[in-house]
């Protein structure tokens, strides 16, 4: 867009655009649009609004605009002379009128829509008669801005009073944001907390489309001065398939404040060797940190999961996806799968068993047996002759959940997943408790706010229990502890068995064909192997599983 520049007698450059931009000026002169941030008050009581300025500061504290390569001589700082500038200066006006009306430049109250855009003459008498009366106009305006004196500014002239001015600064809007010492956590909980509010005002799409199996939502932040002590200078926060996850967490009973406030209320925490796994501080989600390909296999995956979640209306033994991200700090990218917990947020597990149905190397180490809670695997479940105390309507139940399940998974071409046992022993619960209790009244109760390591949060997904009755030793909410089931009456030791499917990315792929290859070449063709084709390792998966109830 083309504008006319020319110089008022305090020395700042006014621009006109042709659309005439409004502007809030008064008692100028020339009444013309000035565009300038800093607020300033020439000779002439002109208040220049809202400029682009840049460049040479003079003696009397304004900013010469170049936009009209207009060279402006200032006096040095404290001799009291006004700023110099060539003439004469082009003023943007219009001709005067053969009727001899008074002169009214463009933007002056009272002038017709037909004097504010007409053009401005291009040649001959009328050009020259402009630029007479332009130069007339700008020789009157210089010789009232010498009458009344340099412009007032920060830099005071001979005998003039020192003045101090208040700057006027914008406060930004303070906002309570998670804090967290590790950087990735803190970026964590500002991106989920931005992701929610964002899809709250999106209103919920009739059904879903392919691209929606495609789309992300992201932000990049460049944040170099505004909550340095919760957040990294810069970050960037990326959400994979918004409206898919979104729909997941209705379908799976999730709502989308609860699952916020679990992840964001208190920062989750690391879990666990290998795998890096973090638990949310109400033990209600787990998020997983993937590969680069693990999330290319999720997307791969996600069309099929959601299809086969709305066909069995979410009653599953796999996990339950509900959100997927890639957090980047520091030029390096971490990428998260959030899920449910498959154990108790609020009944610890005692023994924990990762069954594959395979023999063959599945048998914990020394160094795992050592750990507090090891995780056992087939062939240490079958030594200790451990048995799943269950009545036979819920085994039934969960056998027809596991080999759909199980179907599904052979159709997708995967393997190598597991079933995660974990069993919860009530009296050993019970007693545990109240140990707890007896060390907390000395001191006057927990610090931490979520009732000790088994306790729940107010709110988010594990609050749902405070609604209602207080639970005891051993009780649970179906709602909230989804895997959980229930120990059959006349077992011999009162137990809460939570069980659920676990590692389900894998594919039957040209590496895993390469292992099948060198395993039964180690241990024979009739060993046992996890490495197995989708179909067999199905079949195998199942027998073993089936024989684990009492």
């Amino acid at each position: 867009m083309s504008c006319r520049c020319h110089t008022c007698p305090a020395g700042v450059t006014r621009v006109l655009p042709v659309s005439h931009v409004p502007c809030r000026c008064h008692t100028c002169p020339l009444l013309v649009s000035h565009v300038s941030p800093v607020s300033v008050t020439c000779p002439l009581s002109v208040s220049h609004v809202s400029c682009r300025c840049h460049t040479v500061t003079c003696p009397g504290g304004l900013t010469h605009v170049s936009l009209s390569r207009v060279r402006v001589t200032c006096p040095p700082r404290g001799s009291g002379a006004p700023c110099r500038f060539p003439t004469p200066l082009h003023v943007p006006h219009v001709p005067p009128t053969a009727s001899g009306a008074p002169y009214r430049p463009r933007g002056t109250p009272g002038a017709s829509p037909a004097q504010l855009l007409a053009p401005l003459p291009a040649s001959g008498a009328g050009r020259g008669r402009a630029e007479a009366a332009a130069a007339a106009e700008a020789a009157a305006m210089a010789a009232a801005a010498a009458a009344a004196g340099p412009c007032p500014g920060p830099g005071p002239g001979p005998g003039a009073a020192r003045t101090k001015k208040k700057q006027k600064r914008f406060v930004p809007q303070r906002v309570k944001l998670p804090r967290a010492a590790d950087p990735l956590l803190a970026v964590l909980g500002w991106g989920v907390t931005h992701q929610i509010n964002e899809l709250s005002q999106v209103p919920l799409p009739v059904m879903l489309l392919p691209d929606d199996f495609k789309a992300s939502s992201k932000i990049k932040v460049n944040n170099h001065l505004f909550n340095r002590e919760n957040l990294p200078s810069h970050f960037k926060f990326k959400e994979y398939c918004p409206q898919v996850f979104r729909n997941l967490r209705e379908r799976f009973g999730v709502d989308d404040q609860d699952y916020q406030v679990s992840l964001t209320r208190s920062p989750p925490r690391w879990v666990g060797s290998g795998h890096r796994l973090l638990l949310s501080a109400d033990r209600t989600l787990v998020l997983k940190e993937l590969s680069s390909e693990d999330v290319a296999d999720v997307h791969g995956l996600l069309s099929h999961y959601h299809q086969y979640v709305v066909q069995c209306h979410g009653q599953t033994l796999l996990p339950r996806f509900l959100g997927m991200y890639r957090v980047s700090v520091d030029s390096e990218d971490t990428y998260l799968l959030v899920m449910r917990n498959l154990f108790s947020h609020r009944l610890p597990v005692h023994r924990k068993y990762d069954l594959k149905g395979s023999l063959v190397d599945r048998e914990a180490s020394d160094k795992e047996k050592g750990k507090e809670l090891p995780t056992l695997k087939d062939v240490d479940f079958l030594n200790k002759n451990e048995k799943v105390f269950v009545e036979e309507e819920q085994q039934r139940e969960f056998m027809d959940k596991l080999k759909r399940d199980v179907e599904f998974l052979v159709q997708q071409k995967l393997m190598d997943y597991s079933l995660l046992l974990g069993i919860h022993e009530v009296d050993r619960g019970e007693q545990e408790e109240e140990e707890e209790l007896e060390e907390e009244e000395p001191g006057g109760g927990d610090e931490g706010g979520l009732g000790g390591p088994y306790g729940t949060s107010p709110e988010g997904l594990g609050g749902l229990l405070n609604s209602y009755r207080p639970l005891g030793p051993g009780e649970f909410d179906p709602c909230v502890d989804v895997y959980a089931l229930r120990g059959a009456e006349g077992a011999p030791r009162r137990e809460v068995y939570f069980m659920g499917l676990i590692d389900v990315l894998t594919q039957y792929d040209a590496r895993k064909k390469a292992a099948h290859a060198a395993k039964t070449v180690k241990h024979g063709a009739g060993a046992e192997i996890s490495t197995v084709h989708p179909e067999q390792y199905a079949k195998r998966f199942l027998d073993f599983i089936t024989n684990i109830f009492a």
